[in-house]
């Protein structure tokens, strides 16, 4: 198997979808349909411009750097993606270990961001904005302004401003200039007669305002002044809705060590230098405060994404690197804590999206807690 990825072009994941549909009844090897809106099902919510469907959908990670992964996330009932992180080191300058995944149990990585070149990702969230619109249409899952898709970038206030890094976020904000926006609006109104439900009508609908909300990701021991010039840029400059990855090292080490001791992770090595290193919780919250009321005054919406994957050592060898990144399960028992104290701290009002080990036994009390 190779180690790379190759992106396939638009016309060849129609064709896919629409084959193996018709041959076995799924869409990537997903038989069982979500479809919005039946009985018993969640009402749609207004949701930054939009509605959201339901409030579940991969964070940014692997799983949503290829169009085809965000496709079959969607036909199993998400509708919020958080798009794999973007920055200006790319491509092939961008080295990544491999094997860079270990989920056996609880969750590990050794990579950040995207594996493909900028250009390459923005092409692969174009054709997943395409190809959900005519999914939801074609097979009745849902309504087309159902779903969100939310940026993710990093990792310093420079890359970020770069032209490669802005080009992205200005594309996102409105795809209709681009040739990958062409390309797919010009293969769909080419093959309506592939389509029983989508007309020439619905495809010229298909809105090219991709994105209107970012999630700022910042490396471990980046500084709160950083954090803050980035948050606030996004916020004043690019009138984006913005949420901040906030690290569970927030909790502080001893509570850390404390928690996933008493939950049998006690094998799981790290030290305290990321806990120094890393925004504490004392400038955290006069920050957040801040980036609340500027995110008022522009009439946008702010938030906490709860949380980053969590810095441990690699000990065993699990991985190709000194160190990786812990998620999953095991990440559950740091963030309601986290999730807690900036609700409290906030009276109730901060919005919080979450990606800290939510499965199918916790989700729906997640849900009823206010965290989407």
């Amino acid at each position: 198997m190779s180690d790379r990825m190759h992106c396939i072009p638009f016309r060849n994941l129609l064709d896919w979808v629409l084959g193996e549909w018709e041959e076995s009844g799924s869409v990537f090897g997903c038989k069982k349909l979500y479809r919005a809106g039946g009985d018993g099902g969640l009402r749609p919510a207004p949701f930054m411009g939009r509605f959201l469907e339901t409030p579940i959908g991969p964070a940014a990670g692997p799983n949503t750097q290829l169009a085809q992964n965000i496709a079959a996330s969607y036909v199993c009932g998400g509708r919020m993606f958080e798009l794999k992180t973007v920055q200006i080191i790319d491509g092939e300058d961008l080295h990544v270990s491999k094997p860079c995944i270990l989920a056996e149990d609880e969750g590990y990585n050794c990579e950040w961001s995207t594996e493909l070149t900028v250009q390459q990702a923005f092409e692969e969230y174009i054709k997943a904005w395409f190809l959900l619109h005519l999914l939801a249409k074609e097979l009745s899952l849902g309504r087309q302004d159902g779903f969100v898709f939310n940026m993710s970038v990093g990792y310093d206030l420079a890359g970020i401003k770069s032209e490669k890094i802005d080009r992205f976020i200005e594309g996102l904000k409105d795809a209709s200039g681009t040739e990958v926006w062409q390309e797919c609006m010009d293969w769909a109104l080419a093959n309506l007669g592939k389509f029983q439900k989508v007309d020439e009508a619905y495809v010229k609908a298909v809105s090219p305002k991709v994105s209107a909300s970012i999630t700022e990701s910042t490396l471990h021991g980046c500084p709160p002044d950083e954090i803050e010039r980035i948050a606030s840029y996004l916020l004043e400059k690019k009138h984006l809705h913005t949420f901040v990855k906030c690290n569970p090292t927030i909790l502080g080490y001893e509570t850390a060590r404390s928690i996933l001791d008493s939950m049998g992770y006690d094998y799981i090595a790290f030290d305290d230098h990321h806990f120094k290193e890393d925004l504490q919780y004392a400038d955290a919250v006069p920050m957040f405060h801040r980036l609340q009321a500027l995110a008022d005054r522009e009439g946008l919406e702010f938030g906490l994404k709860l949380s980053n994957t969590f810095p441990v050592d690699v000990k065993a060898g699990e991985l190709p690197s000194e160190e990786m990144y812990m998620a999953g399960k095991s990440l559950f028992p740091l963030t309601p804590p986290m999730a807690a104290m900036m609700a409290k701290e906030f009276g109730g009002k901060l919005r919080l999206s979450y990606a800290g080990g939510a499965d199918a036994f916790n989700i729906d009390k997640l849900f009823a807690c206010g965290i989407w």
